[in-house]
């Protein structure tokens, strides 16, 4: 009877990983993109007649310590930045996979599912850091692959050099690091540069927590970096597919990427949970501030610590009041906002949280008279769109009358940038 037990629970110990491994395949196999993957290695860029009909041959930079098992937002705020400073300096930028494993399979498991490890850049955006052109300067190298690169520069009789970030001024000003860098790349002949930031981040989180990133604002917001900037086509497809929950005025609202159209009447709220339940107090204990971009002076509201730098529990509270607000001070806050914007009337809510949890915070708004809340849970997505879903919330909140963000999160930076960047107003940039 005992070695009847044991084995039971011999076989039950051994049976344990299949049952998970099940459940996880029984989830679903995520989409591989070759279609998308396809299309970047058809890029004309790419072509080698191309490069044989030019008389000079195009210099590549490329990032080997880019930024990988990170958030989107963290990734793509990285990649706006070194494509600029390829830009300035006349150079081709090399773009990477939006990569969350190195796994050699093309999937690994991140809460009990299935997902990308890499997902080709431009199944998310499109644009010059992606390889797209820019029309407003077009005599400028557009951006290769990594693929590419890697088929040009990755053999033998590749030569690359090599950059190291070891004296790179990181603490100084954007400006200051962009001259410091283009310096640097002047004089260097080879056709294939690499970037060896292992001393150091090129473009490090302190940098993009940091009002310093603004002395590039000028220059930045007026490269064809941001303003040829636009989603994937698998990201606008997934915007238009979703026009009945957006309601716009016209649908060519939602198919012109490039306007300051934005849809009227829609109020875009970025409601951060999940890890930020952690995320929040500590950022209070660091005494950290809003993210550089969010700093800017131009938009309205402030996040001042000072008077609470002595007071522990009063600068916890200050800090969960604009981290982590109550379902009563968000709708103080879209009830203030409305007051400036009449117009308003329907609030589209990013958010990582699960539906559920919003029913409380969308009974309390339709009380205070507002038509509707929609929010991620709601968008209609295929398999595909399904793991570029970020992007997708970006581009309804890049499109809203108003958006309002967690002035500490990378995500509403790279929102209020690119709306800025189109030309919508500062002041419908707001923060909780």
């Amino acid at each position: 009877m005992h070695m009847l037990t044991l084995r039971k629970v011999l076989v039950s110990v051994t049976l344990v990983p299949v049952f998970l491994l099940l459940a996880v395949i029984c989830q679903g196999v995520p989409p591989n993109y070759d279609d998308i993957r396809t299309f970047e290695q058809r890029l004309p860029q790419h072509s080698s007649s191309v490069i044989s009909r030019n008389p000079h041959q195009p210099q590549y930079i490329r990032f080997p310590g880019h930024l990988w098992g990170y958030g989107f937002n963290n990734v793509l705020q990285e990649a706006i930045l070194m494509s600029y400073l390829a830009y300035a300096s006349n150079l081709s930028f090399v773009f990477e996979d939006y990569t969350w494993s190195h796994s050699p399979l093309p999937w690994t498991i991140y809460d009990f599912a299935l997902r990308p490890a890499r997902i080709p850049l431009n199944a998310l955006i499109s644009g010059p850091t992606a390889g797209g052109p820019m029309p407003s300067a077009p005599n400028a190298s557009r951006a290769v692959s990594s693929e590419f690169y890697m088929h040009v520069c990755g053999g033998p009789e590749g030569r690359r050099h090599v950059i190291s970030s070891v004296n790179a001024p990181n603490d100084a000003d954007g400006s200051v690091i962009i001259d410091w860098w283009m310096a640097q790349l002047t004089s260097v002949r080879e056709p294939c540069i690499e970037i060896d930031s292992s001393a150091h981040d090129v473009f490090d989180r302190f940098f993009f927590g940091n009002p310093r990133i603004l002395s590039l604002w000028d220059n930045l917001i007026a490269s064809p970096i941001l303003t040829d900037f636009a989603w994937s086509p698998l990201v606008q497809a997934a915007v238009s597919r979703n026009f009945a929950l957006l309601q716009p005025e016209s649908a060519k609202d939602l198919y012109d990427a490039h306007s300051p159209k934005s849809l009227s009447g829609l109020v875009a709220l970025h409601l951060r949970r999940g890890d930020y339940k952690q995320h929040c107090p500590n950022l209070a204990e660091w005494g950290a501030d809003y993210m550089g971009i969010n700093q800017h002076p131009a938009l309205p509201d402030r996040f001042d610590r000072s008077p609470y730098v002595n007071d522990a529990d009063a600068r916890l509270t200050y800090y969960l009041d604009h981290c982590w607000p109550s379902t009563e001070q968000v709708v103080e806050k879209l009830r203030d906002v409305r007051a400036e914007y009449p117009g308003l009337r329907r609030v589209y809510v990013l958010s990582n949280a699960g539906a559920w949890s919003l029913d409380t915070l969308k009974s309390a708004l339709e009380e205070d008279g507002w038509d509707d809340l929609v929010s991620s849970t709601d968008i209609v997505l295929d398999s595909e769109q399904k793991y570029v879903a970020m992007a997708v919330d970006m581009a309804i909140a890049e499109k809203a009358e108003v958006f309002i963000g967690n002035g500490f999160s990378s995500l509403s930076s790279n929102v209020v940038m690119l709306r800025m960047a189109k030309g919508m107003e500062a002041h419908s940039n707001r923060f909780l």
